[in-house]
């Protein structure tokens, strides 16, 4: 995505940024994206669908679209089985998931629907399941209560007192699916301007300037997808916002070759409903390895991944905001925790051989790690929702917490139509207007 140190999407774009311009279309465009991650995308994609010979140009900072968020996840096609009945976490997710599948389909993008296995190890992990049951029943997602027996017989080197089978959940590539999205996005007329970086945003009553050094871009409504610098942008945008992007890192390994069998499904744990993180898992991959992870540690940097890597300008943006330190106050134990596993790699593996006590030490090997942008609350409270922002001509995604890659379908579409009805009447409040 783009932004000053952005960190937009994710993966390897193998296409270099000519390939990605078409012919412009004159001075003003309809419609300026800025951020390649699988959300901008997605927005970009359905507003052409929708109105069809618009001039849209979408800006990326990165050399490839989905180069950070999007392409360090681990991956997975959700089915919405954590998500409150009723929420719209729960119901992007489900309409999601059948969306990624079927575009996967057309346009030849690997994937497969493996199913997942929520598995309890202990008695309260029991009680959870059966919260997680009725509320996959009051989602409409299919899933299976099996017992321990079952599940060894199912999965022979995977241990627990019963499991949650939930057949619809699988495994995507999302970095192809994200350059199969840019690849449909040109054949419809639009433009993707690659190594964008933007610096500033004018917006008058007619237009939004965005300026990236000495070239700049005009159009009638601007949509910001800015992942990991969405606070940024969106300051940059006119809005002084109320939360602030904190960076969780999220540490996978992958294990060897011998072992990437070791189960037949994905292996989750049963999440703690006080925790924001669904917690270390077995996830088998398009490529056919297996990864575990991924933790959550707070993050030195918003996108630079090697481990001790450190950007001390993002370090002090979060340091001075007061729901920093609210946020860490609240989490403090889990988060000491996630810290320790993530030091001394023998805690990380005791966490693995809950479920899966076959795993050695030796078996973890190193895998690149993923950040999330995680939207926190001047009051320390953890945005668990999307969350957007506008202006009278832009709209700001703020946040777009997992399963935002499964869902981004029906989230570009519904954010196409927030930008459909904005218009221009739409009066300009002093921090930004939250539309959801």
């Amino acid at each position: 995505m783009c932004g000053p140190n952005d960190g937009g999407g994710c993966g390897s774009g193998r296409f270099i940024a000519r390939r990605w311009s078409a012919a412009y279309h004159g001075a003003m465009d309809d419609y300026c994206i800025i951020g390649g991650g699988i959300i901008g995308l997605a927005t970009a994609l359905q507003l052409l669908e929708r109105r069809p010979g618009a001039a849209l140009v979408l800006l990326e900072k990165e050399a490839g679209v989905a180069r950070h968020q999007t392409g360090h996840n681990s991956g997975v096609i959700h089915s919405g089985i954590y998500y409150a009945p009723g929420s719209l976490k729960a119901k992007l997710c489900r309409q999601g998931a059948l969306a990624t599948v079927a575009f996967c389909r057309a346009h030849g993008v690997a994937h497969e629907i493996c199913g997942k296995m929520i598995v309890a190890t202990n008695a309260l992990e029991l009680s959870r399941l059966d919260m997680l049951q009725v509320r996959g029943g009051a989602n409409n997602i299919a899933c299976e209560r099996i017992d321990g027996t079952e599940l060894m017989r199912r999965e022979p080197d995977i241990t627990g007192l019963g499991a949650l089978f939930i057949p619809s959940t699988g495994i995507v590539d999302y970095p192809a699916m994200c350059r199969a999205m840019a690849a449909r996005i040109l054949a419809l007329g639009g433009r993707i301007e690659l190594n964008v970086a933007v610096t500033a945003i004018v917006e008058t009553d007619s237009q939004v300037m965005v300026h990236a050094g000495e070239r700049s871009w005009s159009a009638r409504q601007l949509v910001a997808c800015a992942g990991l610098q969405a606070d940024r942008i969106a300051r940059l945008g006119g809005i002084e916002p109320d939360f602030r992007i904190i960076p969780f890192r999220g540490e996978y390994y992958r294990l060897p070759a011998a072992k990437a069998g070791v189960a037949k499904t994905l292996i989750y744990p049963v999440p703690d409903p006080d925790l924001p993180f669904l917690g270390i898992h077995l996830t088998r991959m398009i490529d056919g390895g297996m990864t575990v992870g991924p933790n959550a540690v707070l993050g030195l940097a918003r996108e630079k991944y090697a481990k001790f890597a450190i950007d001390w300008r993002d370090i002090a943006n979060y340091l001075r905001f007061p729901g920093f330190w609210r946020m860490i106050g609240t989490h403090l134990g889990a988060g000491l925790v996630e810290m320790r596993n993530s030091l001394l790699k023998r805690y990380y593996l005791e966490a693995c051989r809950k479920y899966c006590p076959s795993l050695e030490l030796a078996d973890l090997r190193p895998e690149p790690a993923g950040i999330r942008a995680q939207a926190v609350m001047r009051d320390g409270s953890i945005v668990q929702d999307f969350l957007l922002r506008n202006t009278a001509r832009s709209i700001h995604v703020c946040n777009a917490p997992s399963p935002a890659a499964t869902s981004a379908l029906p989230i570009g579409s519904m954010i196409a139509e927030a930008v459909l009805q904005q218009g221009p009447a739409i009066a300009e409040p002093s921090r930004g207007q939250p539309i959801l």
